[in-house]
Order: structure tokens, then C-alpha cells, then sequence
């Protein structure tokens, strides 16, 4: 790899040649800016706001800008009289623990080479001494025509420089924090409990960048004559959180899922469904409703019991004297039929002829 800064870092009297190597490099894709007419390239040119003219880099300089407008020259010889003795060393300034440093004040990072084999004895002897003392280092040093704050610590088998933010470059968090007071109960906490465990660690080796992955296969298919649009796929807005319980439940087994657990619930015959959210007072909510019930459907059967039984007594009613009125008409006819047959007796027979 190629250094971009030579030097050496102090550590008391102990000097260690180093060369600054980059440790990081940007995957992300370019693009440029193009006239759509005909798919030349725009550019940008270094224009006078004086003069109109195009300047050339060899005349271009640097400038300070005071608050009225007017401009400041600045020359390099300016900056070089400067007293900066961190120009071309890294000096330790400290060792301290590692969580002490606040992840706001990362910056970009490099590896610290040994520069000649002169230098690997006390290269490896600060190495050693970070790993056993399991602290890292808090240094000065300048890039760039400035001096920035760095931390040192061990990767492998490399001294690490992580460049700091200065305390102050750190933005206070004001009025960034919900204004409103939230309770949270402990069943959220539970089930968020639950949500981390689920999700578990990931393998950072195996992390990707998908977007840039599909810009490279479209770049692909366009330069191959193959690309077809898709419609892209929208993702529904996102809305308000109305039950924070079932959410939670919801994504609990969504990574359960994912990761090709059985869920006892989806076993049960729960599925996919979310268990409702009992929510302090339910019981009397919903007992209210059951009460109700429960007195409606007991009126309705006294009345339809006694509809019931008023209907039998009149069948019951009518059935009597049905029977009573059949009985009287037999009486009827059979008195009828005696006396008939009294009258025939009494009535003399003729005699007939000889």
C-alpha cells in the first residue's frame, strides 16, 4: 500500500520511523454529470469572479474570508513560519482505557508502518506494551496543513491510528431528544429484551452493500444492451405505532423466523397472528360486556319460557274441552238412538192379510 505521510511517532525519547498508510477506501460508485442532449461531459472551470477568466491551478492561492467580505491572503511560506511541532511526528501525549474515548470523535483511520528495519524493535516494542497494558494511545500529530488529535491502538499485528475530532468539533445533543416524558413498562422492556436476543450477533465480514451491488449489475446490463426497468418496489410509509406490545411480539417472531426458529406459538395454532395486548382494567371492560349479554339472553329465555307455557295451557285448555264437547254429542246420539228404539216398541206391528 502506498504511504501518504512519512515521520515517526514519539514515544518519550524513543523516536519509531513510520509511514501513514491508508486503512480504509471508499467502495461507493461515481457518476458524472453529463449534458442529456448528446451525453457530453460538464465541467467545472475555475473562474475570476473579477475578471471572467479562467484561472490555472499554478495561481490559484489560499485566502481568509473576514465577515465584511474582504479577503486575507494567505501564502504557504505563511503557514510554514508557524510553530507546528507535530509536522512530522506523532506524539504520545498519554495512555488511556479504550472506552474513555467516545465513538462521536472517530474519524478516518490509517495503519502505522515500520519505515526500515531500524525501526521494528520499537515499533513492536509499543505494540507489545499497548496489548498488555489494554490500553491506547492519545496522540498529536499534523496532515494535511493541520494538526488533528489521533488515538493508537492494535489491530493484529499493526499499530492503528484512529484520527479524533477535537472536544469541541462535538456538537452538544440539544433539543434532539423527545421533549415529551415517556414511561416505558417493564414488558416492553422485556420483549425488546426478547428482540435483541433473537437478532443475536452478526458476522461483520459478512456485511454488504447491496444498493452498490445492484448499481453495478444495472451499469452491466445497460452497457450490455440487456436493461429493463423494473418498476420499482415501494415500501408502505411509515405510520404511527398504535400498540408498541404487539410491534415487538410481531418482530420477535419475524426474527425467529428469519433465522429458522420454531416459534411454540406458531406450533400452538397461534400462526402469525399477535397476541392482543391486555391492557390495567381490561377485566372490567370486558366483563361489562359479558354482564350485559348474560342479562339480555336471560330475559329473552324467561319470556320465551313463558310464552311457552302459556301456549300449553291453551292447548291444553282446548284439547278439554274439545274432549268434554265430543263426549257431550255421544251422550247426544246415544240417547237419541234409545229413545228411537222406546218409540219403535211402543208402536203396535200390523197384521197382514190372509
Amino acid at each position: 500500500m502506498r504511504s501518504i505521510w512519512n515521520g515517526a511517532i514519539s514515544f518519550g525519547l524513543v523516536s519509531i520511523p513510520i509511514k501513514l498508510v491508508n486503512a480504509t477506501e471508499s467502495h461507493s460508485i461515481s457518476f458524472r454529470q453529463i449534458h442529456l442532449g448528446d451525453g457530453g461531459r460538464i465541467r467545472y472551470r475555475k473562474v475570476c469572479e473579477l475578471d471572467g477568466e479562467e484561472v490555472p491551478s499554478a495561481e490559484i492561492g489560499k485566502g481568509y474570508e473576514e465577515a465584511d467580505g474582504s479577503v486575507i491572503p494567505i501564502t504557504d511560506e505563511d503557514l510554514a513560519q508557524l510553530p507546528l511541532a507535530t509536522a512530522k511526528t506523532i506524539e504520545i501525549m498519554s495512555f488511556v482505557p479504550a472506552d474513555e474515548i467516545d465513538p462521536l470523535q472517530m474519524d478516518a483511520a490509517y495503519y502505522l508502518a515500520a519505515n526500515g528495519a531500524t525501526a521494528a524493535k520499537p515499533y513492536t516494542l509499543l505494540r507489545e506494551a499497548l496489548k498488555r497494558s489494554r490500553k491506547v494511545a492519545i496522540a498529536k500529530y499534523a496532515l494535511r496543513g493541520r494538526e488533528r488529535l489521533g488515538m493508537l491502538r492494535v489491530v493484529d499485528d499493526v499499530i492503528a491510528m484512529h484520527g479524533l475530532l477535537w472536544p469541541d468539533e462535538i456538537r452538544a445533543p440539544e433539543g434532539v431528544a423527545p421533549e415529551v416524558t415517556v414511561s416505558v413498562r417493564e414488558a416492553e422492556l422485556d420483549l425488546a429484551d426478547a428482540l435483541m436476543a433473537t437478532l443475536g450477533e452478526v458476522d461483520m465480514a459478512s456485511l454488504h452493500d447491496d444498493y452498490r451491488e445492484a448499481v453495478e449489475a444495472m451499469i452491466a446490463a445497460k452497457a450490455g444492451g440487456g436493461f429493463e426497468p423494473a418498476e420499482a418496489v415501494r415500501e408502505p410509509a411509515g405510520g404511527q405505532v398504535i400498540d408498541l406490545m404487539a410491534a415487538l411480539e410481531k418482530s420477535v417472531r419475524a426474527a425467529k423466523a428469519s433465522r429458522g426458529e420454531a416459534d411454540a406459538d406458531a406450533e400452538a395454532g397461534g400462526g402469525g397472528e399477535v397476541t392482543p395486548l391486555r391492557r390495567k382494567g381490561a377485566g372490567s371492560g370486558s366483563a361489562a360486556p359479558k354482564a350485559v349479554g348474560g342479562k339480555k339472553s336471560t330475559a329473552a329465555s324467561a319470556k320465551k319460557t313463558a310464552a311457552s307455557a302459556s301456549a300449553a295451557t291453551k292447548k291444553k285448555s282446548t284439547t278439554g274441552k274439545s274432549a268434554a264437547t265430543k263426549s257431550t254429542s255421544a251422550a247426544a246420539a246415544a240417547a237419541k238412538k234409545t229413545g228411537a228404539a222406546a218409540k219403535k216398541a211402543a208402536t203396535p206391528r200390523k197384521r197382514s192379510s190372509a
